[in-house]
């Protein structure tokens, strides 16, 4: 398993932390965008309250209910992105998940507004 296979998988466990230390994983649509990999969801998760102290990550393939497909697990730092950037993410998870993932987006942005999502942008970690 590589970082861009894992970009390209249907679904993926990220991995945040606490202010403790405690791991909390939680199942995500990824998609690729070059060298990193992006993720979708509301700005009011914890998990994005928990990257904005702490952007270090981790993301592994997962089934939709985020149980690891696979022992890989790669290191990551996440970016919470702009308008722009959260755009461009709701453009390649809508592609990447065709009709689906075009009505949840759609729809997402119908009931939350265009404010009501936003997107991660995660690099790779050595």
């Amino acid at each position: 398993m590589t970082w861009n296979e894992l970009g390209a998988s249907k679904f993926a466990l990220l991995t945040t932390y606490k202010k403790d230390g405690t791991p909390v994983g939680t199942p995500v649509w990824v998609a690729s965008d070059g060298d990193r990999i992006v993720v979708w969801t509301n700005p009011k998760t914890w998990k994005v309250k928990r990257i904005r102290r702490n952007p270090a990550v981790t993301l592994q393939v997962s089934d939709a209910r985020g149980r690891p497909k696979g022992d890989e697990v790669f290191a990551g730092t996440a970016t919470i992105l702009d308008a722009d950037g959260t755009q461009r993410v709701r453009d390649l998870v809508a592609r990447e998940y065709g009709l689906i993932g075009t009505l949840v987006i759609k729809l997402h942005k119908l009931f939350r507004g265009a404010d009501g999502s936003v997107g991660l942008a995660i690099a790779q970690t050595p």
